[in-house]
C-alpha cells in the first residue's frame, strides 16, 4: 500500500462533520514528520481506539465539538498534543558514545566469536544471522545517567536475532554469570547472563532499527539489545565478540569506574507538556508525559499541582512491557505560577521514588519527577 492510498483509507476513518478533513490534513502532516506511519500499521485496530481528544485541545485546533468521542492513534495523539511520540525516528534517538571516531565495518567483512566458559565456541557472521529467524520488537532504551526530566531514554523497533537461542548452541557453562562482550573500539560491557537466558527477556542481536538497517551512529552492523537494563551493561554497539566470563574474572568498561554490576531500570516518568519554564492559559489545562517501567511495565501514573493531592493520569493502550507508555491528565489551573509532578508505578507495585540520588552507582532515584513549574495567565 503507497502513503497516498494508506492515507486516504485512515481519512475515511477519522474525518467527520466535526473533525474535518482540513484538520485531519493537519495531523496527518504531523504524523508522517513524527515517522510513526508504521507504528500505526502495526497497531491492531483494537490498539488503534485508545483515548478520545480532549475538548480543550479540539478547541484551541478551532473546532467545537459537543461530546468527544473521536478515537485517536497512539500516533495522533502524539502529534497532536506535541509530546514524545512512540516510536522515535533514528536520527533522534538518544546517543552516548565513549568513541572519537565511529567504528565503521562492512557487514560483509563482519564475523563475531562466542567463546568463553561454553561447551562449542561458535563464529558467527553477518550472512549467518540473517539466515536465523528475525524477530522484531518494541524496546525502550534509558542511560544510566539521564536525569530527571532528560533525554537519554527512546523507543524504537529493533529487528535482529535471539540471543539467547545463539548461547543455547553455544551451551553456556552454569558457573558462566558474565557475558562478557567487546566491540570494535574497544568498550566493554558486562550482562548477567542469567537475565540474557530468560526465556521471556526478548535480549537480542539487532540488525534493524525502525524498517531500516541499523544506522551506523547506532551500532551497524550489529548491535546488543537486552530491555530492562540500563545500557551501560547491555546495548554494546558495534559489536565484535562474546565472551562467557564470571564477573570475579573480568571488569568492563563501567565496572572499572565505579558503576554496579547489575543495573535494572527504574520505574520513573517524565513531563512532556507543559514543559517547565513555559506558559499556557489558565483554566482547562492538558498535561501529558511518558512513563516507563522496562520488562516490568507500567500500571499507573498520578500528577499533582502544587503539592495537592495526587490523581490519576490515563494512560495509552500498552504496547508492550518493554516500551515507555504515554500518559495524559486533564487539570484545572488558576492564574499564577504552579509546580506540577508526576509519579509512576509500575506491574510489580513500585511506585517512583522521591529520594534524590546521583547516578552513580545504578541510575537516579529522583522525586516525583521533575517539578514542571509553568506560570498560568
Amino acid at each position: 500500500m503507497s502513503d497516498r492510498e494508506y492515507f486516504a483509507d485512515l481519512k475515511k476513518i477519522y474525518v467527520t462533520e466535526a473533525l474535518g478533513a482540513s484538520i485531519y490534513d493537519s495531523m496527518v502532516g504531523k504524523m508522517a514528520a513524527c515517522g510513526l506511519r508504521d507504528v500505526y500499521v502495526k497497531l491492531g485496530a483494537n490498539e488503534r481506539r485508545m483515548m478520545a481528544l480532549v475538548d480543550t485541545e479540539l478547541r484551541k485546533l478551532g473546532i467545537e465539538v459537543p461530546e468527544l468521542k473521536k478515537n485517536m492513534t497512539v500516533a495522533v495523539m502524539s502529534a497532536l498534543f506535541r509530546i514524545t511520540p512512540l516510536v522515535m525516528p533514528n536520527d533522534q534517538f538518544y546517543r552516548i558514545d565513549t568513541a572519537l571516531r565511529l567504528p565503521a565495518k562492512a557487514a560483509t567483512d563482519w564475523s563475531m566469536k562466542v567463546h568463553g566458559l561454553v561447551e562449542r565456541e561458535l563464529t558467527v557472521t553477518y550472512q549467518d544471522l540473517l539466515n536465523r529467524p528475525l524477530i522484531e520488537r518494541p524496546v525502550t532504551l534509558t542511560c544510566v545517567s539521564n536525569e530527571v526530566g532528560g533525554n537519554l531514554i527512546s523507543t524504537a523497533n529493533f529487528i535482529g536475532v535471539s540471543l539467547r537461542d545463539l548461547l543455547l548452541e553455544a551451551g553456556v557453562h552454569p558457573e558462566a554469570n558474565q557475558l562478557f562482550s567487546t566491540s570494535l573500539d574497544g568498550f566493554t560491557a558486562g550482562t548477567p547472563t542469567e537475565v540474557v537466558m530468560e526465556p521471556d527477556r526478548g535480549a537480542m542481536l539487532a540488525l534493524g532499527m525502525n524498517s531500516a538497517p541499523l544506522p551506523l551512529e547506532h551500532g551497524y552492523p550489529v548491535r546488543m539489545v537486552v530491555p530492562g537494563l540500563y545500557g551501560y551493561v547491555s546495548a554494546t554497539k558495534w559489536l565484535a565478540d562474546l565472551e562467557l566470563t564470571t564477573f570475579d574474572a573480568k571488569q568492563s568498561y563501567w565496572l572499572q569506574r565505579g558503576w554496579a554490576q547489575l543495573a535494572p531500570i527504574k520505574t520513573q516518568s517524565r513531563i512532556d507538556r507543559p514543559r517547565s519554564g513555559g506558559s499556557v492559559a489558565a483554566g482547562q489545562v492538558t498535561a501529558a508525559g511518558i512513563a516507563w517501567a522496562q520488562h516490568r511495565g507500567i500500571a499507573g501514573v498520578q500528577v499533582r499541582l502544587d503539592g495537592g493531592p495526587w490523581q490519576p493520569a490515563r494512560l495509552s493502550t500498552e504496547v508492550g512491557a518493554d516500551t515507555w507508555r504515554m500518559w495524559l491528565v486533564e487539570l484545572t489551573v488558576p492564574p499564577g505560577h504552579h509546580t506540577l509532578e508526576c509519579r509512576a508505578t509500575d506491574t510489580t507495585g513500585v511506585t517512583q521514588t522521591e529520594v534524590e540520588a546521583p547516578p552513580v552507582p545504578d541510575g537516579m532515584e529522583p522525586p516525583a519527577p521533575p517539578p514542571s513549574r509553568v506560570p498560568y495567565r
